[in-house]
């Protein structure tokens, strides 16, 4: 990069993309350098980098909620950014991009090659990993997407608790996991181009703070019921009722008139899952849901949930979710205390 020009931040934006994250991340980016010195010292500073949304042919479109969007140019216009970040491109969980944004995607692997930075944010990763790019290494998008990259980009490795992966940053790609994950991609761009000590007077300036503790407390078990194995999707219907029986996989297997062997190899096919992760998921998400809005004791939702044992239940949740069950009550407490008041009008 010549010391003559700022560092140029392009962020690829498509119909499919939210206006939260590209206005945010354009605003954020936007101010490095200048909107700290004028709420500090009265007096704006420099902007410090060059952001520019860009999309396919340039032309104004309306991104999610109908929202108008006027890219600054074209990808075919733009030869060397030095960043690129893929917003997030919503797409149904059942529904894979594949074949989608051709323009994007050949332009993103020349401006690669070239020795540019990708980046996406949430659902903006299924566009690097069609390109290819993601293949061979770890990546993250939201949660509701790993069902997604396990069938249908087994070669890259799915991080589902990852907020910000960086395991691929030396080859130039890194991928930040739900929509508000561009807080902390913001941060690191702006610290990576501009210093540490701009990353956090700008932090400072929007109130960022990041997602230190990472996704695994908000993922969600995904649930979509089988529908070509008739006797894989009756038992995921009935283990959804009755997931705290004792010795539940025995009762599926009975349920479906499989012997063991076949039934774990068609369950996890379906499903992605063995039965035995499948019941402890479900358990660990009925835990949850019960500690987000009950007063009942870890050892009295524990049993409910099928754990007699407090502390394997204790374990077990904390594995799964990267809180223990009192911190995950703490967490998400606040949430019902703002509730209140509005219940109550």
């Amino acid at each position: 990069m010549s010391k003559n020009r700022k560092p140029l931040i392009v962020l690829l934006a498509a119909p499919e993309t939210s206006a939260s994250v590209l206005y945010g991340l354009y605003d954020v980016l936007q101010s490095v350098g200048a909107v700290y010195a004028d709420m500090v010292v009265g007096a704006p500073g420099d902007e410090l980098l060059d952001v520019r949304i860009a999309s396919t042919d340039g032309k104004a479109f309306r991104c999610l909620g109908n929202i108008p969007v006027e890219p600054h140019t074209a990808v075919s216009q733009i030869d060397m950014p030095d960043a690129v970040i893929v917003c997030d491109m919503y797409t149904s969980i059942y529904d894979v991009p594949k074949g989608r944004h051709p323009r994007e995607i050949a332009w993103l692997r020349k401006v690669h090659s070239d020795g540019a930075l990708l980046t996406s944010v949430c659902s903006g990763s299924l566009m690097l990993a069609e390109a290819g790019l993601l293949d061979g290494h770890e990546a993250t998008a939201h949660w509701a997407y790993r069902d997604m990259f396990q069938r249908h980009y087994p070669k890259v490795a799915f991080r589902n608790d990852s907020v910000l992966c960086l395991t691929a940053e030396s080859d130039l790609i890194v991928t930040a996991g739900g929509v508000s994950a561009w807080h902390d991609l913001a941060v690191y761009l702006i610290a990576r181009f501009c210093g540490y000590q701009h990353a956090i007077e700008t932090a400072k300036v929007f109130l960022i703070s990041g997602h230190s503790e990472g996704q695994s407390p908000y993922s969600v078990m995904t649930r979509p019921i089988e529908t070509t194995d008739r006797q894989i999707s009756d038992c995921q219907v009935w283990i959804a009722d009755n997931y705290a029986v004792a010795n539940p996989v025995e009762h599926m297997v009975g349920r479906s008139g499989l012997n063991a062997r076949t039934f774990s190899r068609r369950f996890r096919s379906a499903t992605g899952l063995s039965p035995i992760e499948y019941v402890q998921a479900l358990r660990i998400e009925e835990a949850k849901q019960m500690l987000e809005i009950e007063s009942y004791s870890v050892d009295d939702i524990g049993i409910s949930v099928g754990y007699e044992d407090s502390a394997s239940f204790r374990r077990l949740f904390k594995r799964s979710v990267g809180l223990s069950p009192a911190a995950y009550r703490k967490k998400f407490q606040h949430i019902s205390q703002i509730a209140k008041p509005i219940e109550a009008v």
